[in-house]
């Protein structure tokens, strides 16, 4: 079973790395916030790895932080009708923060707003995941500030203070996680706002 891996960055996509490890390359899968923080082709590359086997294979699915990696096991592994590859798409579509709070809240509108969830799914994710967060994955607090570098306040209202000015929810999740790389951790709401509107 592959845990984690380290070599160089050989290839890399929004979806998908190859890393390069003692002569042998490795194909991972992840999502797009790991993307997000992928260093240039060439350097040294470190991931958590979700080791999964299938009748017809395995595959390996990637993640920068270990909250990530452990909400997508919570995904798989908790939740009736989510695969590996849905699970991806959910962690690619919204941010861990956003993910977290939505199903907290219940918000099964914003949820099933993600490729591939519908109404019913959204609603499997907030009945089996709510109470299952804190305990699996720690404080939400403690979670949201390792995954996104932002306190999970911050980035929670603004994303959703840009989907109240019309923004689709996928789209302002995107914004407030470029804005949080650009700013850094201290970034209030209204600064993570005006940075993802590029004021």
């Amino acid at each position: 079973m592959i845990v984690s891996l380290r070599g160089k960055l050989i290839e890399a996509t929004v979806l998908r790395v190859v890393i390069e490890s003692a002569g042998v390359g490795y194909e991972v899968n992840i999502p797009v916030t790991t993307a997000e923080r992928l260093p240039k082709v060439g350097s040294e590359i470190f991931l958590l790895i979700h080791h999964a086997f299938r009748e017809d294979g395995q595959a390996l699915y990637g993640f920068a932080v270990p909250e990530e990696r452990d909400f997508f096991r919570l995904l798989v592994e908790k939740v009736s009708g989510v695969g590996p590859k849905l699970a991806l798409t959910i962690l690619s579509r919204l941010s861990l923060p956003v993910l977290r709070d939505a199903i907290i809240r219940s918000d099964v509108t914003l949820l099933s707003q993600c490729p591939g969830i519908g109404k019913k799914t959204a609603e499997r994710l907030v009945v089996e995941l709510r109470d299952k967060l804190g305990a699996d994955l720690g404080t939400s607090s403690a979670s949201a500030v390792s995954s996104s570098g932002a306190q999970p306040s911050a980035v929670s209202d603004a994303v959703a203070a840009l989907i109240a000015l019309g923004n689709k929810a996928a789209d302002a999740d995107k914004a407030v996680r470029a804005a949080v790389l650009k700013l850094g951790s201290g970034a209030t709401a209204d600064q993570l706002v005006k940075a993802a509107l590029g004021r």
